[in-house]
């Protein structure tokens, strides 16, 4: 009986320090993928959103349109303007549309993201591989076991695809904006995709991100996934109020808005509430200079988004922040892009903008004529003039 006990006390000891060992290694290894990500964020500090190009074309991704659309003159003029990364937004869906080739993608829409990334690379800008669908497909990854499977097989190909590209420079973030709102499902969904990312490209490292919109609060949900080689990611339009001021998407009153100013003064209220008939949507509206809206507000705001990178020692850019710049008074627009970039870099918080040459952008750009460069907006963001 002594023997016994003893075989299974030698049994268990052994058990334990196997177990103690693949810990360690797990250990060590994420560690290791940690020290990586740490390392590469430093690529991802000033960067630029190339919106409307592969993806949110309304549904055109004919060679016709990208061709003109952005080309390899507004690439070397990102780089001149003094930007140091460029996300580039992708839909999944052209990128899966017939005909396939052997790995299940579209040959030909692929090749133009191919020649797009390597014409990126050549200028010195580090590219974000951004899946950037549409609401429909967002809607099926919520809701169904079919759409996480195809979002997840997606990965599994476009990983492949790159792996062959430059790991230092080459980021692959998993959804922009995933509109899940249920924080454990996107969770479990951002972990299984980051998985299929992983065992394609074991080398690169990969962008996360909270659930919803992306935003701060839903950031904060989140648990950084069991991979080290991730960086975490936020988006910033706080306040939509003056943000998205005239914008057609959204909340409905946002359209009717224009001329808000930034930071927000008595003086300028009482005339802009008239802007929006409804009640409870003026109440909404005044909101905006209730809370006092200025520098300080946003860096508080910012600096629980670095509390929770700090908290959790891992790397954290925001990829998207801008005003819609239609309707929004110029100088306004300058100082809240400028208190937006200098609360991230006060917190060493890595940054893109959104966008290059849409509704937010930093040029002026018709289709196949050179671009104007806002130097206003390049000054509020601190770069070259």
């Amino acid at each position: 009986m002594r023997i016994f006990s003893l075989g299974l006390l030698l049994i268990v000891f052994l058990l334990l320090s196997a177990f103690a060992y693949a810990q360690n290694v797990v250990s060590a290894e994420y560690a290791a993928g940690r020290r990586t990500a740490l390392a590469r964020v430093q690529h991802l500090k000033r960067g630029i959103n190339a919106s409307e190009w592969f993806a949110q074309s309304a549904c055109d991704y004919t060679a016709a349109r990208t061709d003109r659309y952005t080309d390899a003159a507004d690439i070397a003029l990102m780089a001149k303007i003094g930007f140091d990364n460029v996300r580039l937004s992708i839909d999944p869906t052209p990128l899966e549309a017939a005909p396939q080739d052997a790995d299940g993608l579209n040959a030909e829409f692929l090749g133009r993201l191919d020649k797009t990334v390597d014409i990126l690379l050549a200028n010195g800008l580090a590219v974000t591989i951004d899946v950037h669908p549409e609401s429909s497909y967002k809607e099926k990854v919520r809701t169904t076991s079919e759409g996480v499977d195809g979002f997840v097989q997606v990965w599994r190909r476009l990983a492949a695809h790159y792996a062959n590209r430059d790991p230092e420079r080459v980021f692959f973030e998993i959804m922009n904006e995933p509109e899940v709102s249920d924080p454990s499902r996107w969770a479990s969904i951002q972990a299984r995709a980051a998985v299929a990312i992983r065992e394609a490209a074991p080398a690169h490292t990969i962008i996360a991100t909270g659930p919803n919109y992306s935003n701060i609060a839903s950031l904060l949900t989140q648990q950084p996934l069991d991979d080290g080689n991730v960086i975490y990611n936020f988006h910033y339009y706080d306040p939509h109020e003056f943000t998205h001021q005239g914008a057609s998407w959204g909340v409905d009153w946002w359209v009717q808005t224009h001329d808000i100013p930034y930071p927000p003064d008595e003086t300028s209220m009482a005339a802009s509430l008239q802007q929006v008939p409804d009640a409870a949507n003026r109440f909404a509206l005044e909101r905006y200079w209730l809370d006092h809206w200025d520098a300080h507000h946003i860096q508080l705001q910012i600096d629980a988004a670095a509390a929770w990178g700090k908290d959790r020692n891992v790397p954290l850019i925001c990829n998207e922040f801008g005003v819609y710049r239609q309707h929004s008074p110029q100088d306004s627009r300058m100082r809240w892009i400028h208190d937006v970039r200098t609360a991230l870099e006060n917190d060493g918080i890595g940054w893109a903008m959104w966008d290059y040459r849409g509704g937010f952008g930093v040029v002026w750009k018709k289709d196949g004529e050179p671009a104007q460069v806002d130097e206003k907006v390049v000054a509020a963001l601190g770069l070259n003039k």
